[in-house]
């Protein structure tokens, strides 16, 4: 059993967010000791993986409580939760087809400030330096 530090840890997110994610019911089996703390067994641990995935991919909280739901109701729902990750990994590949692209542009800009910066040359690009005083 692992405590929501241990937890926590594991899993590399805050304290704070098992805590509120638990409170908003995302893990619908986790226990308590004698002394009201939570305890994680591994199938716990498998509702925090998938918790924080949907999450990390911007699903929101409420649809994440949903999805958990349904998972809950049992197999009659594998159609609707089957829906919610293809969709969910459709917006995912979206999103990371669109990162990628700012990232090329920012690699660009990385290189040419460091050909700047090695040459000691003058960014001709910055509109900032085609003002002249009088403007």
């Amino acid at each position: 059993m692992y405590t929501i530090k241990e937890v926590a840890d594991k899993m590399g997110v805050s304290v704070h967010t098992i805590r509120f994610w638990a409170k908003k019911g995302l893990f619908p089996f986790i226990k308590r000791n004698d002394n009201n703390i939570r305890l994680f067994d591994e199938n716990d641990l498998a509702w925090v993986k998938i918790v924080k995935c949907l999450r990390v991919v911007g699903v929101e909280s409420r649809a994440v409580k949903k999805y958990v739901d349904l998972c809950v109701a049992g197999d009659s729902t594998i159609g609707e939760r089957y829906k919610i990750i293809a969709d969910t990994k459709k917006k995912t590949q979206k999103r990371i087809k669109d990162l990628n692209e700012q990232l090329t542009l920012l690699e660009y800009k990385e290189n040419f400030y460091q050909n700047l910066i090695k040459n000691n040359l003058k960014d001709t690009w910055n509109p900032m330096n085609n003002y002249s005083a009088k403007d």
